[in-house]
C-alpha cells in the first residue's frame, strides 16, 4: 500500500475528501518526524512505538573492489509493534 492508497481507504472509512484525509495523514507523519528528530519518541498504543536509536562507526568492504572502507556513525529509526499490532497480524 501506497500513500494515496492509504489515503484512499482512510477516507473511504472516515467519510472525509481525499485532501482532507490526505492533509491528516501529512501533518501526523510530520509530527511523528519532528519528535524523532528532537530526539523523543512516539508512542501509539496498540500500534507501536517509533523511536531513535545509535549505530556506531564500523568498517565495511566495498562489494566490488573488497577494498575496506570506513561506514560513519549514524542516528537510525526503530520502529517496534504493539501487542495488538502483532496479535492482528498473527491472526490473518
Amino acid at each position: 500500500m501506497n500513500k494515496q492508497q492509504l489515503t484512499d481507504a482512510v477516507a473511504d472509512r472516515t467519510g472525509d475528501s481525499n485532501a482532507a484525509t490526505g492533509d491528516v495523514i501529512d501533518a501526523v507523519l510530520a509530527a511523528i518526524m519532528r519528535a524523532l528528530t528532537d530526539g523523543g519518541a512516539v508512542q501509539l498504543v496498540g500500534f507501536g512505538s517509533f523511536s531513535t536509536g545509535q549505530r556506531a562507526a564500523r568498517t565495511g568492504r566495498n562489494p566490488s573492489t573488497g577494498a575496506e572502507i570506513q561506514i560513519a556513525a549514524a542516528r537510525t529509526v526503530k520502529f517496534t509493534a504493539g501487542k495488538a499490532f502483532k496479535d492482528a497480524v498473527n491472526a490473518g
